[in-house]
């Protein structure tokens, strides 16, 4: 299984991209900016997006794909994610106000996109890659996943503050080989990242403390501008932590 960072930022300019994995050729975790450096073959042959979370950086790139390739496709674009999350996609993306209605385009019966619910703690099998959702805590209904392929599992928490579902799961894992958690403000900005649903250095570093595995940590979801400071404040934070920066374009292979 290999798992590519298209984007992993909290904001763009500057050559940032808000959060996309790519995991293999055909699954999307997140549909973030960093979608639209794929080539067109690239984009048409992505099957399934498992989302987060309904916040715009996340979701902004679902109907350019859409728009691009969709017509190549032999299959609707399968979109997964909590009901909360699909809800909101329906009523305010795909809308035929914000944007079409790809649930219904071209036909009802043959469609660019379908939705399917997947809960907290329910898991999504797709070519023998396990997509399990964890419930995080944000300021919408909100998930991270474990993506594993039954050797090695990559834990990505999307946008979360302070949570514990996520590491309790996270810690019950056997074979976890790496951990991807957001960190998006400085500590000066504490208040900002609690209102907003995101940790700063020192709510991580609290987080962290409930991480008992020792495996490598990456830091995703850095604001643009913000990125050296936030790694200089969790250095300081959690030091003797095998802690490093998520960047665009790194390679998991597992």
């Amino acid at each position: 299984m290999r798992i590519q960072i298209l984007g992993c930022n909290g904001g763009i300019g500057g050559g940032a991209r808000t959060t996309s994995l790519l995991v293999d050729d055909d699954v999307l975790i997140d549909a973030g900016t960093g979608v639209a450096d794929l080539s067109l073959d690239a984009m048409a042959a992505i099957d399934h997006v498992f989302l987060t979370h309904s916040h715009l950086d996340h979701v902004a790139c679902i109907p350019f794909l859409l728009d691009s390739v969709g017509s190549r496709r032999r299959q609707p674009l399968v979109v997964h994610g909590q009901e909360a999350t699909l809800a909101a996609l329906r009523q305010h993306l795909f809308n035929n106000a914000l944007w079409p209605d790809f649930t219904c385009i071209p036909t009802a019966a043959a469609p660019y996109l379908r939705f399917e619910v997947l809960a907290p703690g329910q898991t999504q099998i797709v070519a023998g890659r396990r997509f399990h959702s964890v419930a995080v805590t944000h300021t919408v209904p909100a998930v991270g996943y474990l993506i594993s392929n039954g050797v090695a599992t990559f834990a990505f928490s999307g946008d979360t503050t302070s949570t514990e579902q996520f590491w309790q799961e996270v810690n019950a894992c056997p074979d976890l080989a790496h951990v991807a958690i957001e960190t998006s403000f400085v500590d000066a900005e504490e208040a900002l990242a609690q209102l907003s649903g995101h940790l700063s250095p020192r709510l991580l570093a609290a987080e962290l403390g409930k991480f008992t595995r020792n495996v490598p940590v990456y830091i995703t979801h850095l604001m643009p501008g913000e990125d050296e400071a936030i790694l200089a404040e969790i250095a300081q934070q959690v030091p003797g932590r095998r802690v490093h920066p998520l960047l665009r374009g790194m390679v998991f292979e597992l």
